[in-house]
């Protein structure tokens, strides 16, 4: 299924005729319910020939029907019938099979002229989103009261729509915030800053950044706790929003966000900490605090006097410009003198293929990764080797036998735990069984979805399961010869 899927993005990508596939998909998703013959796809196809969009010849019907049928292979497109009037059989074949596009093609197509047209710099982070996502939760709580309260449909119906646009705005501040700190992630890693960037990125970090962080940890208590009194009323909410529509279009439907638990679950750990999974606010905190150190990192370099050489990015800046300029001919003489690669005489055997042949000119070869030594020194003097990895038979015979010994003494654990399971407060334990419990009631207590929940963990390789469980007045004792463990208003099960 997974695989099936992956090939609807098979035609961006394609070895040959990738503009006249992005071209017809492009048709197909332009407008509402595309019926298109192959004629109908030429004639449309013509216009972008003339215009210079696809390759001259690409409008030929024949052509237009071959990029079609593989369309239909990748799953982009289905076939369909129609009844036509035609003239000839040639014409009732053209006319007669139609096309249709499928609607995950429509979301792929969709996504990438998205792709296509964001702009490489930052993206504004929604932050006006924030007041209306907690406004939008206070209000939802005081129409899921009436609504339980009335036995009419419109309350309902409001219901839905606070729902609907609630999880609209905060897709839309989540989305904005993600591609925020990616292109962050990627202009703080760059190794060479000029002064001038360095100072726009600083009045970026210090002075943006830190209003995003200040409004979303002002609106987080407040939408922490609005979520936290919905959860409690969460069932109730689900079986009103599912009283709505769902019969219409049936069980498989994709329904939109907010009708479901899992929903309401992801929505909770972006503002809220559970046990062992930080919420997103948390590591937004802390991706700014890493953006930060690495601004003051790249700063420290920059205008530090001593240390390294200074860089060479405004050499190699201005050469790309010498060779974006210059003619052909220029480029490489450009690219003999600077590199040192003049041509070549093979008056010696070939040397092994590396991803070129001798019909690849240069500039249409592989990019070629610069080491961080010539970037910043200019220095090219090879480096030395890694030590190659000596054969030690003792020692690997020696850590073997320590990972035997320390597995025996795990199994003999876990096997008096079982055998102590079924009179674990009367049993006195020994340090290392002791240990182990420990160890899985640990994995048991942070699988837990909150202070009130159960939880439970489990050997992966001899089955043993220990489940712990809020237990109000409840005290548990286990006894082993390293100490006792006391466990107040909780239970514990080995299984």
């Amino acid at each position: 299924m997974e695989a099936a899927r992956l090939k609807l993005y098979a035609y961006l990508d394609a070895r040959e005729h990738q503009r006249t596939y992005l071209a017809i998909m492009r048709l197909f998703a332009s407008t509402l319910l595309a019926d298109l013959s192959a004629g109908e796809v030429a004639g449309a196809l013509a216009g972008a020939e003339r215009e210079g969009r696809v390759e001259p010849g690409e409008s030929r019907i024949e052509n237009v029907i071959s990029r079609l049928k593989q369309l239909v292979e990748w799953g982009n497109l289905v076939q369909g019938r129609r009844e036509v009037v035609a003239t000839s059989i040639a014409e009732f074949q053209h006319g007669s099979v139609r096309y249709q596009v499928g609607k995950l093609a429509v979301r792929v197509q969709r996504d990438a002229d998205e792709l296509l047209r964001v702009p490489e710099g930052a993206r504004e982070v929604s932050r006006e989103l924030l007041p209306a996502v907690e406004r939008g939760l206070r209000q939802l709580g005081q129409t899921l009261a009436e609504a339980l309260a009335s036995e009419g449909r419109r309350p309902r119906e409001v219901l839905a729509e606070q729902v609907t646009t609630l999880f609209l705005q905060h897709a839309e501040l989540a989305a904005t915030v993600r591609d925020f700190y990616a292109y962050l992630g990627q202009v703080v890693t760059r190794h060479h800053l000029a002064p001038e960037e360095i100072s726009g990125f600083r009045n970026l970090l210090v002075e943006y950044i830190q209003m995003v962080v200040e409004d979303v940890l002002r609106h987080t208590p407040a939408i922490a706790d609005a979520l936290h009194r919905l959860g409690a009323a969460r069932d109730d909410l689900l079986g009103l929003l599912g009283l709505l529509g769902r019969a219409d279009l049936g069980e498989r439907v994709e329904r939109a966000r907010g009708r479901s638990a899992e929903d309401w679950q992801e929505l909770t750990d972006w503002f809220v900490d559970r046990p062992g999974r930080p919420s997103q606010v948390t590591a937004l905190r802390e991706a700014t605090a890493r953006a930060i150190g690495s601004l003051l990192a790249s700063v420290k370099r920059a205008t530090s006097g001593g240390g390294l050489l200074p860089g060479r990015r405004a050499e190699l800046l201005k050469l790309a410009l010498w060779f974006d300029t210059g003619s052909r001919s220029r480029g490489h003489e450009l690219y003999a003198a600077a590199f040192g690669l003049h041509s070549a005489r093979h008056v010696s055997p070939a040397p092994e293929h590396d991803r070129d042949d001798e019909r690849t000119p240069w500039r249409d070869g592989p990019v070629v990764d610069v080491p961080v030594s010539v970037r910043s020194r200019g220095d090219r003097a090879a480096r030395g080797r890694a030590s190659k990895i000596l054969d030690d038979p003792m020692t690997e015979q020696s850590l073997l036998a320590e990972a035997r010994e320390a597995d025996e003494r795990r199994a003999a654990s876990v096997a008096e735990l079982s055998a102590a399971a079924p009179r674990l407060a009367t049993t006195t334990l020994s340090g290392e069984a002791l240990g182990v419990l420990c160890e899985l009631l640990t994995l048991a207590m942070a699988q837990r979805d909150g202070a009130d929940g159960p939880g439970s963990a489990t050997d992966p390789v001899r089955g043993l399961t220990v489940t712990v469980a809020p237990a109000e007045g409840r005290t548990t004792r286990i006894r082993s010869t390293a100490g006792t463990l006391t466990l107040h208003d909780s239970t514990l099960v080995l299984d």
